[in-house]
């Protein structure tokens, strides 16, 4: 074939192409479905061999190989917030004795104070929540919000 010449495309490889089916059989387009349906149950948030265990689990067999290579196509993606992790500090932290020894009941406003640091995903990043509260009332006495866990985060909620 001087067409198969003129591209560099090997015969066989016209052949296969050329008789190929032309539509998409009904057991692919069930396993579509299959496949998006799982995805959008999970909130968008299983990955390829999730999505094959729940496809499997329903009656059709499907591996994660050829779930990976459904998702690929029809553009899904897994939305797994990424795995937090503090960074290591380059100083070694003052060693502060614990005075309250567990004893967390105030007698009157303001005498214990106790604080704490958390991270929140924020959609894009991880943030960091400083809370101090009064444990006799149980309630804030002041907070901050930043975007890296430092001392000057504790400072402001202070």
């Amino acid at each position: 074939m001087r067409i198969c010449e003129v591209f560099g495309v090997h015969r066989s490889s016209y052949k296969y192409w050329a008789n190929r089916p032309k539509c998409i059989s009904l057991e692919r387009l069930r396993l579509i479905s299959e496949v998006k349906t799982a995805h959008r149950e999970s909130n968008g948030s299983a990955g390829a061999r999730t999505i094959a265990d729940i496809v499997t689990t329903r009656g059709t067999p499907l591996s994660r190989y050829r779930a990976s290579r459904l998702m690929k196509d029809l553009g899904l993606v897994s939305c797994q917030q990424p795995k937090h992790s503090y960074k290591r500090a380059n100083q070694e932290h003052i060693v502060v004795p614990n005075v309250l020894n567990r004893e967390f009941t105030a007698s009157r406003p303001n005498q214990i104070w106790c604080g704490d640091v958390t991270y929140i995903w924020t959609g894009s990043r991880w943030a960091y929540l400083a809370v101090v509260l009064d444990l006799y009332a149980r309630k804030p006495v002041g907070w901050a919000m930043s975007l890296s866990p430092d001392s000057s985060l504790t400072g402001k909620a202070l």
